[in-house]
């Protein structure tokens, strides 16, 4: 998980991503922020995040995408 906030932090460094849980409902992160969380992530973490995954429950908060990355991981 720490990794996954130190990626977050890095795209928007302006958003507490280890507290926030309205991310896309607050317009705290937009689709451009998305497409590159989603690229880190998938090349840190080895997963193939797909455009079925690109939900906004999947990207409220750091911890649902961090759940998000475990499923992919174990399927």
């Amino acid at each position: 998980m720490e990794e996954l906030i130190r990626i977050m932090s890095e795209i928007k460094p302006d958003v507490d991503f280890e507290t926030a849980t309205t991310l896309i409902d607050d317009d705290l992160i937009d689709s451009l922020d998305i497409i590159s969380i989603v690229s880190e992530v998938n090349d840190v973490f080895d997963v193939e995040i797909d455009v079925n995954d690109l939900l906004p429950e999947n990207f409220n908060s750091a911890e649902a995408l961090f759940e998000l990355i475990t499923k992919l991981q174990n399927e």
